[in-house]
Formats: C-alpha cells, structure tokens, sequence
C-alpha cells in the first residue's frame, strides 16, 4: 500500500496527463517533419518528459500557498502535508537535469534550448503573471506552442519552415480557449485563492461571445495548418475541415447559453478532442500516406 501511495503523490505532482500530452505534442512534431518513427525519437521524449516532470513539480510549489484555500487543489501532495516542499523541489531539481542531460546527450542544442525556454516560461513567466492578471492566459498559451517546435528541431526540420510554425501556431491558439474555459469552470476556487478571474472583467454574456471566438480560431487554425504542406492525402484534408466545422457548430451553444458552467465544461471538453483529433490525423497522413 505504501508504494502505491508514493507513486499517485509522484504521478500527481508531476500532473501527468499533462506531461504526458506535452510528450504527445513532442512526439508530433517529430512525425511532422520525418514522417517516421525511429530510435532516435527516444531520447526526445524522455527528455522532454523529464523536464515537463520537473517543471510541474515546480509549480506545486510555487503554488502550495494558492493551492491550500482552493476545493480543487487542496488535496494536492504539498497542500495536504504528502510531499514537503522541499523534498518536491529536489525532485523537480533531480528531474530537470535528468531531462537536460538526456537532451543534451541524445538530441540537438536548438530542441534542448527551446526546452528549457518552455520551462522558464510556464514556471517564471505564465505562473507568475497569472497571478497579477486574468489575461495571464494568452502569453502563457505559448507553453503549448513550443512542445512541436522541439520535436521538429530534433528531428532536423528548419525553425522557420511554414510547417512547423503553422502547428505551432495552432496548438497557441488552441490553448488560450483550454485555460479559458478552465479559468471559468473553477472561477469561484480561483477567487478563493486570490487570483485575478476574468468574470471581474467580462459579463457572461462577453465571456460566453469572446470564448466562441477563441474556438471558432482554433477550428479554423486547425484546418489552415493543410495549405502549409503539413497534410498531403485529400481525405484527411477533408476530415479536418468536418471536424472543424463541428467543433464551430458545438461552439454555439456557447452563445445560447450564457454563463452555463455545464456548457463550458462541455465544451473545454470539445477543444481538447478536436486537438487530438488533429495530432491523429496529420500522424496518419505523414506515417501512412
């Protein structure tokens, strides 16, 4: 029982499901820009997923003062005495040079750059700013753009190819909807802590109309990424543009109705899919087609 214990406090304050997208993300670009999958693929992910590892081990303790006066939050390792802070700050120590080292050793200068630069600012510029203002969002969403970009780099791809910076460009404007509607789900648990919420800013009404138009971008963002070359099979060309347009369609209940937390959970779940949708299937048409 004790080792299962110590493993779910690791998994929690490593936040693996979103470590593990990170990877994901990694992983994708990697495919965008060799249409394959080989063994040195291994040494990307591992380091990238070691230093997402660290990374949110970090923010659980930047955040332990935040997390203790939030429902959600609460019963995180540090928060409910599991994990001191101290043991969990060595760990993310211990976790970023593995990382480092893995990268270093097994990729390129550039991806292991880029690396560190998305760590530096999700724990030192998006952690930080988000609690100044609500709107901490939009620069922060680059943390989601940069994951792809490292597994182009890695594989050898140009940083500057329209491909690369097209995917980037939609896993950025994708994520800004993702903590959006996070930020209105858990509204009342981020007022508890004393961070800024955008409903201190917008009616629901606004928040309902600006929140539509971050999703009606992200399906458009989705589908462009076919005209810079990153999908050559007509049919998934086409695939992308159906899904589009139901993420579109699935986001005008959104203006029907206003300030429905229901909706918004909904719907954060819809982004989320239709970006996994899309890293299905442009992987199948570089690896397959």
């Amino acid at each position: 029982m004790k080792l299962k214990k110590y493993i779910e406090n690791f998994f929690e304050l490593i936040k693996i499901r979103i470590t593990l997208f990170v990877t994901v993300t990694t992983a994708f670009g990697y495919i965008a820009a060799t249409g394959m999958l080989n063994t040195e693929i291994i040494p990307v992910l591992f380091g990238v997923l070691f230093l997402a590892f660290g990374s949110a081990a970090i923010n659980h303790v930047q955040e332990k003062e935040f997390d203790v006066k939030m429902d959600r939050t609460k019963s995180r390792p540090i928060p409910s005495g599991r994990i001191s802070a101290d043991s969990s700050l060595l760990l993310a120590g211990l976790l970023v040079l593995a990382g480092s080292l893995v990268l270093i050793i097994g990729s390129n200068l550039l991806a292991f750059t880029l690396a560190l630069l998305n760590l530096f600012w999700y724990n030192f510029v998006y952690t930080l700013l988000k609690r100044k203002t609500a709107f901490a969002i939009v620069p922060g969403s680059l943390v989601g753009a940069i994951p792809p970009v490292i597994g182009w780099v890695a594989a050898g791809g140009s940083l500057f190819d329209p491909q690369i910076i097209a995917i980037a460009f939609f896993f950025f404007i994708w994520q800004i909807p993702h903590f959006w509607l996070l930020l209105l789900v858990m509204d009342n648990d981020y007022r508890k802590a004393g961070f800024p919420t955008l409903t201190q800013v917008f009616s629901r009404v606004q928040l309902s109309r600006i929140t539509f138009i971050w999703i009606v971008s992200t399906a458009v963002t989705g589908f462009l990424i076919t005209l810079f070359g990153a999908v050559s099979d007509f049919w998934i060309s086409i695939a992308l543009f159906l899904s589009s347009l139901w993420l579109t369609w699935k986001a005008f209940k959104l203006l029907a109705d206003h300030g429905d937390l229901s909706v918004f959970r909904l719907t954060f779940g819809y982004i989320n899919y239709f970006a996994l949708f899309v890293v299905v299937l442009v992987s199948i048409d570089k690896l397959f087609l």
